[in-house]
């Protein structure tokens, strides 16, 4: 479908200069001089690589649909990750490469992921938004750091490193923002 290139907004994956782009940022610019135009980061789907692009709004881009199925995880291997659609139990495994490794850390048994496909070709992976993880290392809290509003750094059963309030110990779950690795809030078990 073809569209005006300002009318290009986060989130949507257009094909341009022969690929498929998703758009990562939007910025409107109006110059003092010429006319204005549309400053977007866009991101290759299938490498991964960034590009900064100015679209006019006499340009027209082509915006791409994407299908999405849900899948569930079920494992990984050396540099594959295999996933089961949960309506015909069919398997279908993804490079690593295309998962891409801030996203792979994530992955726990049985979640459930949408796959992104084009053309019946998969080429992204949409993770759920939060995932609930285990503290299993955290510095102890100091006496006398509650007058401020303080983190401290802990590190999660898989790996990844964030900050968390004083009030969190070795061996609580916490809920993790996949997009940025921040944390939310603890586990309400």
């Amino acid at each position: 479908m073809k569209i005006n290139g300002n009318s290009i907004r986060p989130g949507n994956v257009i094909e341009h200069q022969g690929r498929l782009w998703r758009a990562i940022k939007i910025q409107h610019t109006q110059p003092g001089k010429g006319g204005a135009y549309l400053q977007v980061e866009l991101k290759d789907l299938r490498s991964g690589t960034k590009l900064n692009e100015r679209f006019r709004s006499s340009e027209t881009v082509e915006q791409v649909r994407l299908d999405q199925k849900e899948y569930q995880y079920l494992f990984s291997d050396e540099n594959m990750h295999t996933f089961m659609d949960t309506e015909t139990y069919e398997q279908i495994s993804l490079e690593s490469q295309l998962v891409g490794q801030e996203r792979a850390i994530y992955l726990q048994d049985g979640m459930l992921v949408m796959i992104e496909s084009f053309e019946g070709n998969p080429i992204g992976l949409e993770l759920p938004k939060q995932v609930t993880l285990k503290v299993i290392e955290a510095d102890a809290v100091v006496k006398g750091q509650t007058a401020a509003s303080s983190a401290k750094p802990a590190i999660l059963e898989n790996g990844l490193k964030t900050s968390v309030p004083p009030h969190i110990e070795t061996g609580t779950l916490v809920i993790i923002n996949t997009e940025d690795g921040s944390y939310v809030e603890r586990a309400k078990i």
